[in-house]
């Protein structure tokens, strides 16, 4: 097998394997994610309205590159109003200041261990009971 590959290599000349041209790679700048604004939003909501004839809806869906999931979430927003709004993405800040997160674990451990206490302590409470009640008869 490799004595084939060998001779089909060595057929080619090597300046018509070095002369093939290399087609030009493009380097395309990278696409910056799209905002869609509540007026573009309500426009394009008003204009799915309108599409009354068959396949009208989704030659505008493909036009403007949206897909009828998007339709139906802005039209839950308006419906519950809370408006149309433009979608962050990442993570979603907590809204709260870092010490008093701090400070709510600390209290979640303090509760925690309270919480123990308090069972060992009804545990004793019990077998008093218990021992009182043997010892009365």
């Amino acid at each position: 097998m490799s004595e084939k590959r060998l001779s089909r290599e060595s057929s080619l000349p090597l300046f018509r394997v070095l002369k093939q041209e290399v087609p030009e790679t493009e380097v395309k700048p990278k696409q910056t994610r799209r905002r869609l604004t509540a007026s573009y939003k309500q426009r394009i909501l008003k204009a799915a309205d309108e599409c009354s004839g068959r396949g009208e809806l989704g030659a505008m869906l493909r036009r403007e590159g949206l897909y009828y999931a998007q339709l139906s979430k802005w039209r839950k927003q308006l419906a519950s109003g809370e408006g149309l709004k433009e979608a962050r993405r990442g993570r979603k800040s907590s809204g709260r200041n870092p010490e008093d997160v701090k400070l709510l674990k600390k209290k979640d451990r303090e509760i925690a261990s309270l919480e123990a206490r308090l069972r060992r302590a009804e545990g004793l409470i019990e077998v008093q009971k218990k021992i009182a009640e043997i010892l009365k008869s």
